[in-house]
């Protein structure tokens, strides 16, 4: 006979800004509100099954994101899994959130500032001591096309068979 399911204060995320590549991990308080980018969550209810049983952990989350005039929209309510994130996704073209568990008691990863956007980073721009380790920054491109790959004045700019027109 299967057991109820443990009930745990603290749902465990990982948060994905596809803009820049960084993944952040943090965990926030059963009905409490942080912010991850635009979008605001909120978990209502966070499961996992006793040590005894095959491991399922289930959270029951609603995301708002917050627009430019500061109107929350609500994005998702549901339930989400840890073992398949991508049954019931958030879908977003710059955030990708999933949950990876519960606890009991506060983790070693990112608590984000309830209802404020976390970057990592302490006031004085040093990043935080818990916070994961950050990929190389990408060097700045040029916002001009440098003058060695244009053609001579007067000359039309070659187009790319991909992306050129269709004749008629």
């Amino acid at each position: 006979m299967a057991q109820q399911p443990i009930k745990n204060p603290i749902a465990v995320f990982n948060g994905l800004d596809k803009i820049t590549g960084r993944i952040v991990s943090f965990e926030v308080g059963i009905d409490e509100t942080v912010q991850f980018g635009s979008l605001q969550l909120t978990p209502r209810a966070c499961h996992t099954r006793p040590a005894t049983e095959t491991p399922n952990t289930t959270a029951f989350l609603e995301v708002d994101e917050v627009g430019v005039e500061g109107k929350p929209t609500r994005l998702f309510t549901g339930w989400v899994f840890a073992a398949s994130p991508g049954l019931h996704g958030i879908e977003h073209p710059v955030y990708d959130i999933w949950l990876t568990d519960c606890a009991r008691t506060g983790a070693p990863v990112q608590t984000l500032a309830p209802s404020a956007e976390s970057d990592g980073e302490t006031p004085a721009g040093q990043p935080a001591p818990d916070a994961p380790p950050l990929p190389p920054r990408r060097p700045d491109f040029p916002a001009t096309i440098p003058q060695n790959m244009l053609p001579p004045p007067g000359e039309p700019l070659p187009q790319d068979p991909l992306f050129s027109p269709l004749a008629n």
